[in-house]
């Protein structure tokens, strides 16, 4: 059995698998040089944490942060990017109930 598809049909057909395979895509669509800064209050957001919580962090060096001192806008900012990693290094691996190892 043979199925002749149309120029239309297989057109959708790709745009449907680009929308589903998006996410598991390098970048999540975006652009690979872009460069997400956040300052606390977009940080604690982003972790969902209370921004005296990041204050604590910042001040033991337990965040991955640079400082900016120019004027006002003077203060510690903080690369997605590097946040990202510093999850994945906290991030505790899985163990086995059965036999207590780490998968």
């Amino acid at each position: 059995m043979k199925t002749t598809l149309e120029p239309d049909d297989i057109k959708a057909i790709a745009e449907a698998v680009m929308e589903r395979l998006k996410p598991s895509m390098a970048g999540n669509g975006k652009r690979e040089h872009e460069d997400i800064i956040f300052d606390k209050k977009s940080l604690a957001a982003y972790l969902k944490v209370s921004e005296s919580t990041i204050n604590k962090m910042v001040s033991n060096k337990q965040l991955p942060h640079f400082k900016i001192q120019a004027g006002q806008s003077g203060g510690v900012r903080f690369r997605q990017r590097e946040i990202d990693k510093w999850i994945q290094r906290q991030t505790i691996p899985e163990s086995n109930p059965f036999t207590g190892k780490f998968r």
